[in-house]
């Protein structure tokens, strides 16, 4: 049960097995038994309902009017709220930073400023302890480097990173990683603090410390690291989290694109093969640094795929490698706190076929002692989840010595387990999924989402419960649902429920099988759902990522929708992004009236280069590239976003 289904491989009842999935949700929900009827279309291929029917007069608790959905080069956000461009690449936020100068940019200058591709936000107010809405600190991640829109003279991407000199590798390497930005509310809107004591850069030339099982094992040891407890930066920080005692997670995906080169023992590359490590890297970093050169360092892939913990209060504090919660490509680390007083980590492997990953702390919270707190992440059960046709989640625990994690399968110990943690799940059995990118606590009810971005290779014999559609090119989403009350749920526990939320795409194309709330509008259906976030009523914000090649001629941009009662899985359009840009990064300030997103990679089209750019998003300025930015929503009455 919930393992992948043989290609060819008839399974009739799937189709049923999904509608009621939909339809005991609906009905928990108050919709009544009538309220939840699906359509089935086609046959096992297709399956699903093209939408949720549910009562007559449905509506939603969100009160904002759809802006237009145009594809083009300028953001839109929904009538009655204001979108201010914050910070953007190359931005002054350290002291002494210079400003932005594309054509006169250094390494030690990009050191200081704004970094590249912001994607994960974490706002944390200022003081520590405080609930300040008007008043903290932008914790935002800075995914990877785009060269040919960086530089001029590039056609594409692949040619950038094959004539990139030192020069420009360094100051991609700056440019990657994460700011901390203080920022603070006044009359005339958020503005960045200048010159802030909290400023900061980590990027991929910052020491990190690595803790945890995996910790200074002889598959962590490099010739520049014989200690294996001290890495050199860290990369490709996608999605991320905040923890119960004020420090931020940091979460490195795709590392396996920054290195290249020969791999000579042949058990690690077919380890790193699983990982998608190859000898011709995405990026030309080996050229000039070693330690990518697969064939000088062949240990370094071993050092990134981890979670990174870090103290955005104080500048100084050392970075540090959390390695008991498992190496892959981590999209977020989303932080619960058990009312076992525990710590729940969920985090989804952002790949296609791939899992979703919990960790369990083995001590507990003390609020009243910070210090006791700051290695909680280092002790504890790391699981991965298999789901079950039924509706039942079970996690197994990823533990050397348990079923098939022993030495007769290449594991020796705990340390094995976690630096090949996608071999250990699969051996276990654990279901693979549509790219689970984001996984996020909802903190109203409890429940937990998970964003499934989208799965073209799945085939239609592949197709289970869980990931009904092969192939699924629009993506979908989960809720699981631990056991207990809302409010009072068991995040501990070991095995939890499951519903699909919705199926994307647009629900007017018989083929995309997609399923919403019945009275969702044109602009109000969604694909490709990547991160996420709640506001204060525990309503559902999506940012959507389709990448460069989404088929829907739709921008990507959030939307939003209730997850209880007649508006259950009505999604709502909020915000465009301009053309070539994804939406990340989805964070509301604690009194819920100021929403922070990330506006990453715009102008990233074929064809589309600094040059001959398809938008000069932000500025608009013929001197200045399109630069990744954070924006500020508020409302022009002050008032709740989404009220």
């Amino acid at each position: 049960m919930g393992k992948d289904r043989k290609p060819g491989c008839a399974n009739p009842s799937l189709a049923e097995v999904a509608a009621a999935r939909f339809s005991r949700r609906q009905a928990l929900t108050g919709l009544g038994a009538g309220a939840a009827v699906l359509s089935t279309v086609g046959g096992l291929g297709t399956t699903i309902a093209t939408r949720i029917a549910s009562a007559a007069g449905a509506s939603s608790s969100l009160t904002f009017i759809e802006p237009e959905r145009i594809l083009d080069g300028k953001h839109r956000v929904a009538p009655g709220y204001r979108a201010t461009v914050l910070v953007r690449w190359g931005d002054p936020i350290v002291t002494g930073a210079p400003d932005f100068d594309p054509g006169r940019q250094t390494a030690a200058a990009q050191a200081r400023q704004f970094g590249y591709n912001n994607d994960f936000i974490a706002y944390m107010p200022l003081p520590l302890g405080s609930q300040a809405s008007d008043h903290g600190l932008l914790c935002v991640n800075n995914e990877y480097t785009l060269a040919h829109m960086m530089w001029p003279g590039f056609k594409n991407r692949g040619q950038a990173q094959d004539r990139l000199t030192r020069a420009q590798v360094e100051i991609e390497m700056q440019a990657t990683g994460h700011s901390v930005v203080e920022v603070r509310r006044g009359k005339d809107g958020w503005r960045v603090v200048a010159d802030s004591p909290y400023g900061r850069r980590i990027t991929a030339m910052t020491p990190v410390s690595v803790s945890g099982p995996a910790a200074g094992h002889a598959r962590m040891k490099t010739p520049a690291d014989p200690s294996g407890t001290r890495v050199l930066g860290t990369v490709n920080n996608c999605g991320g989290g905040k923890t119960p005692w004020g420090t931020i997670l940091i979460c490195e995906e795709n590392f396996h694109y920054y290195f290249g080169g020969a791999i000579a023992d042949r058990d690690q590359a077919s380890h790193y093969r699983r990982y998608g490590v190859k000898e011709k890297g995405l990026f030309g970093w080996r050229r000039f640094d070693d330690r990518f050169d697969l064939g000088i360092a062949p240990n370094e892939p071993n050092r990134f795929g981890w979670v990174v913990e870090y103290d955005p209060y104080d500048p100084n504090s050392v970075p540090v490698k959390r390695t008991a919660l498992g190496r892959f490509m981590h999209e977020a680390a989303a932080t619960w706190l058990d009312k076992s007083g525990r710590v729940v980590v969920y985090s989804g492997d952002d790949a296609v076929f791939q899992y979703l990953y919990r960790f369990v702390s083995d001590d507990v919270f003390d609020p009243e002692t910070p210090a006791r707190n700051r290695d909680l992440l280092d002790q504890g059960v790391l699981s991965v989840a298999q789901f079950a046709d039924d509706g039942k989640v079970a996690w197994l625990p990823l533990v050397f010595g348990s079923g098939p994690l022993i030495a007769a399968n290449g594991f020796a110990s705990q340390a094995d387990v976690v630096i090949e943690a996608r071999r250990a799940a699969e051996l276990l059995g654990a279901t693979p999924m549509d790219r689970p990118e984001d996984v996020e606590v909802n903190p109203v009810t409890g429940r937990v989402y998970v964003m499934l971005s989208k799965n073209s290779k799945r085939s239609s014999g592949r197709a289970d419960a869980v990931n009904p559609r092969g192939p699924n090119p629009y993506g979908h989403i989960v809720e699981l649902l631990p056991p207990g009350l809302d409010g009072d749920r068991d995040h501990g526990a070991g095995a939890f429920g499951w519903e699909i939320l919705l199926l994307a795409g647009d629900p007017r194309a018989a083929e995309a099988d997609a399923t919403y709330h019945t009275a969702v509008s044109d602009r109000g259906w969604l694909a490709a759902p990547d991160n996420c976030t709640f506001d204060r009523r525990g309503r559902l914000w999506i940012a959507t990522d389709q990448g460069r090649h989404g088929k829907t001629k739709i921008p990507d941009g959030l939307y939003a929708c209730d997850l209880d009662g007649e508006g259950r899985a009505l999604t709502r359009f909020f915000f465009g992004c301009p053309r070539g840009a994804e939406m990340a990064g989805p964070e509301f300030t604690p009194d819920g009236r100021t929403l922070f997103v990330s506006v990453q990679h715009p102008a990233d089209e074929k064809r589309s280069t600094f040059d001959r750019p398809s938008t000069r998003w932000p500025d608009f300025d013929p001197s200045l590239p399109p630069r990744p930015s954070v924006v500020a929503i508020t409302k022009q009455d002050g008032g709740e976003i989404g009220d």
